[in-house]
């Protein structure tokens, strides 16, 4: 195993541990600035006096994050004012492997159907199944070659 795979799967371990920690978790309809700061019976005033800003501010940056146009830097600032943690996460919709073998299942349909396309002008059509084939077998190499262009979708 080269190095650049073995950072790689330590890269996905960690994506992939912090995923499974987040299965279920969701923003809440009010946000979670909002819903903490009603979960500790703090008001809107009380957090601005302790970030040092207005109940009027409060109220927006409770309004942005639903919007999403709060900062990660408000966020953490408002979340220490009301003695919690802020965290957050990017993480994959199932796990970094299942990212990557779509991606590459992906290139392999639009490679092997450019080149039935091409075939099927010289009255060389694949079968389904041959074209089913070729699919997997080239998902399976792009997969484990990751070329510099596996992220580009031409």
């Amino acid at each position: 195993m080269s190095i650049k795979r073995a950072v790689r799967e330590q890269y996905q371990a960690i994506v992939d541990r912090a995923a499974g920690q987040t299965i279920g978790l969701r923003v809440p309809p009010e946000g979670w600035l909002r819903t903490m700061r009603k979960a500790l019976g703090m008001s809107g005033a009380q957090l601005g006096r302790r970030m040092g800003l207005t109940r009027a501010r409060i109220a927006a940056a409770e309004h942005a994050e639903l919007s999403g146009a709060i900062t990660l830097k408000s966020m953490q600032a408002a979340a220490e004012a009301m003695g919690c943690r802020f965290v957050y996460a990017v993480v994959p919709q199932t796990t970094v492997e299942e990212a990557v073998v779509a991606q590459a299942r992906k290139k392999a349909l639009a490679i092997v159907h450019a080149a039935s396309g091409h075939m099927a002008l010289e009255s060389q059509v694949l079968p389904d199944d041959r074209i089913a084939r070729q699919v997997a077998r080239l998902a399976e190499d792009l997969v484990r070659a990751m070329p510099p262009d596996f992220w580009e979708d031409k």
